[in-house]
């Protein structure tokens, strides 16, 4: 009885140590497999990254890391002709641009617009597909006329038919919070003799858009103003907005403009800093 509980306890144990190694091995394989599921889902990542032209041709537009207040964003995607008009609707709207893509392609799809504009947390992506070049049959017939007048050769490259190349581009938009004052402005400047350059600046800023129910908005200040002085603070580089809306935060202040060539005046609420 003592043998047979013995053998018994033995063979348990045994069988504990056959148990051990196959869930040793089962556990091994497991992680093998996991690791390359993992390595898989890395490279199968690089891949889509460099297989997507959008993200391969990616430029930032600023240096402060804009992206969508919102951190999981419902991106929105529009595609347009008037990349222009475009832009000023857009800084209007309170958004201002994120970066661009450019690149010359026979196709891009605008879901691959999209995936990189999710991937930099942008609330909007506005593409545009413009005809670039393409060698086609009506076009190789018109160089064979071209060079049967002329007596020359053909290059036998020539006459192979490619496909339609188009030239893409993309913006990614971010919506901002109201800002302080609300304008977005250029310094503009002329050419002339007087100086050592040749260039002239002009005095105040341009302004190329008003945003929405901004402060700028509400007091009448219009697209194509020029901004020559916020209360006391004359306005000659761009800085200089900036500083002098940073002193004038939560106060009402007397701006001067130029207008169609004619001063104006007049007074804005600028929003304090929350």
């Amino acid at each position: 009885m003592r043998n047979q509980q013995h053998y018994s306890v033995k063979t348990l144990a045994i069988s504990q140590v056959a148990s051990n190694k196959s869930h040793s091995k089962k556990m091994i394989v497991t992680g093998f497999l996991s690791l390359s599921l993992l390595l898989s889902v890395f490279i199968n990542m690089a891949q889509a990254a460099e297989e997507n032209p959008y993200a391969k041709n990616y430029k930032e537009q600023n240096t402060y890391n804009l992206k969508s207040l919102n951190p999981n964003p419902d991106t929105k995607i529009f595609v347009s002709n008037h990349k222009d008009d475009d832009n000023i609707t857009m800084l209007e709207d309170g958004f201002d641009m994120i970066g661009s893509s450019g690149f010359s392609a026979t196709e891009a799809s605008p879901d691959l617009a999209l995936q990189h504009a999710k991937s930099i947390k942008a609330d909007t992506v506005l593409i545009y597909k413009k005809y670039e070049s393409a060698k086609t049959a009506s076009s190789q017939l018109q160089l064979v006329k071209e060079a049967a007048k002329k007596g020359e050769d053909i290059d036998p490259n020539d006459l192979v038919e490619e496909p339609t190349v188009y030239h893409f581009y993309a913006s990614y938009w971010a919506k901002l919070p109201m800002p302080l004052l609300g304008v977005h402005i250029i310094k503009l400047k002329k050419n002339t003799d007087q100086s050592d350059d040749g260039v002239q600046a002009l005095p105040g800023l341009k302004i190329i858009a008003v945003i929405k129910e901004s402060p700028a908005a509400k007091a009448g200040i219009v697209r194509g103003d020029t901004v020559l002085k916020i209360g006391d603070m004359a306005l000659a580089e761009a800085d200089d907005i900036f500083a002098a809306v940073k002193k004038y935060a939560g106060q009402t202040v007397a701006v001067e403009l130029e207008r169609k060539g004619e001063p104006t005046k007049v007074s804005v609420a600028i929003n304090s800093r929350k």
